[in-house]
């Protein structure tokens, strides 16, 4: 099993990976197969299903199908542009993608949103349709959004092509005992196999410049959540705390008679900071989801900032090891909340990062899988209710508190040899059982806890 770290961690746009990357990058794949297509098309319509229904527009579903099916995708999204062609397209009520006729296409009338029963392959689906100039559907594809910003169509997913079937790798790891058996075998980290498998499929130079690059966008939107304020878009009047919390820990550093526990209080700024950009529909990196993404960079943050001898040379096998530690999650259980809950969003997240901090700081593979373990051990069954359908409570804080959990986890990890009771597969397996159980009102549909029991408006 191989799943790149530009898989797991992939340049994208807010609030959600699930819900608005995945129906932006459905439409680009439709529209192709327009393009390939031998009829003439007059007009397009779609259809949300599932979780993409009932928060879809908490979420910018609508938007981002809309956008989708005009040409954009979330990796060379311009906030300025896409603004401009919504704007064009409700005047219009037309989009015009690069490669096709001007299509009608009124969402209002177009884009539906399907409050029955979901889909029968995934909790987020939905149905892309063009259509000759009587109004008669010619083509017609359904698409599964099934977290992170990873995309299939239903024959995809039947037939099971959203797994890896490219060349072999050296390290085909497919759990975390075989990642282990593997790495005591060859003699190597976590963080060498994954880099060695990589280096099999892109080459050296282009995973050093595309880990770099990550962390570039990563670090990057962690400064703009400390410098932005103000009021997050969608009703919920929620207020930006980054850079207030940022501001008011800059000015007690020196002091003598700071708290140790205020090094929480760093971590969770920076992981707020990610998710406040997230949540203003800013640029982000799956981590691996949109609505988990300010665990890792926070955790890295940390890392650099406050770690004696933490270097940035380290920074790739800190995602390398992450990535290792989410692919195995993903191919095992589920990294999407609207399948599993938020256990497979910051819980994944946080069983990453741990991962990552525990490798970087000296553990051996064992004590890495350890520090995941008990990551993800202590978010199983932890719900999915976004308050309004919005990427925003509790999802910010919850990103800094999966953060600290990954801090401790690593920590505890490391105080130990990296033999432990719970093994990492059992804790996977058991976040899946625990989804598949979980009612589908705790699965990112607001319709169950906060989202009930908070006023929203």
């Amino acid at each position: 099993m191989f799943l790149s770290v530009f898989d797991m961690f992939k340049v994208g746009v807010g609030p959600s990976s699930s819900h608005t990357m995945g129906p932006m990058v459905a439409g680009a794949r439709f529209l192709d197969a327009m393009r390939a297509s031998p009829f003439e098309f007059h007009g397009l319509r779609a259809s949300l299903h599932g979780s993409l229904a009932f928060t879809g527009v908490g979420h910018a579903t609508d938007r981002a199908t809309v956008l989708g099916l005009a040409g954009f995708k979330p990796e060379t999204y311009i906030h300025e542009d896409a603004e401009a062609a919504l704007a064009e397209i409700r005047d219009t009520k037309t989009v015009a993608p690069e490669g096709l006729p001007v299509l009608v296409f009124d969402s209002k009338n177009d884009l539906k949103f399907d409050f029955g029963p979901a889909l029968p392959g995934h909790a987020n689906g939905m149905i892309l349709m063009a259509t000759d100039a009587q109004g008669d559907v010619i083509l017609q594809e359904t698409y599964y959004s099934i977290g992170g910003g990873f995309v299939v169509t239903a024959a995809e997913l039947e037939a099971g092509q959203d797994t890896d079937d490219g060349a072999p790798v050296p390290y085909p790891f497919k759990s975390a005992n075989e990642m282990l058996q593997m790495a005591q075998t060859s003699g190597k980290s976590i963080a060498a196999m994954k880099r060695a498998n990589e280096h099999s499929r892109g080459g050296a130079d282009n995973m050093a410049k595309g880990c770099a690059r990550i962390w570039d966008v990563m670090n990057g939107c962690i400064d703009r959540g400390l410098e932005n304020e103000g009021i997050l878009p969608g009703g919920l009047n929620v207020r930006r705390r980054a850079k207030a919390i940022n501001d008011s820990l800059m000015a007690e550093r020196g002091m003598n008679l700071v708290a140790p526990h205020t090094i929480n209080d760093w971590i969770s700024a920076y992981a707020m900071a990610v998710n406040e950009e997230n949540a203003a529909g800013g640029q982000v990196v799956t981590a691996p989801t949109n609505g988990a993404a300010g665990v890792l960079p926070a955790v890295i943050r940390y890392w650099l900032d406050h770690v004696p001898g933490a270097t940035s040379s380290k920074i790739e096998d800190f995602l390398l090891t992450a990535a290792a530690i989410g692919g195995l999650v993903k191919y095992n259980a589920s990294i999407s909340g609207a399948e599993a809950g938020c256990q497979a969003e910051v819980g994944s997240a946080s069983a990453m990062a741990a991962a990552g901090l525990c490798a970087v700081m000296g553990g051996t593979p064992e004590q890495v899988e350890n520090a995941a373990e008990i990551a993800l051990e202590h978010h199983l069954g932890m719900t999915c209710d976004p308050i309004k359908g919005l990427v925003q409570v509790p999802c910010i804080e919850r990103n800094g508190l999966g953060a600290i959990k990954a801090v401790s986890a690593a920590s505890l990890a490391l105080r130990g040899d990296g033999q432990h009771l719970v093994p990492l597969d059992s804790v996977i397996e058991t976040m899946r059982q625990t989804g598949a159980d979980m009612h589908e009102k705790y699965k990112e549909t607001s319709l169950g806890g906060l989202a009930v029991n908070v006023p929203n408006c």
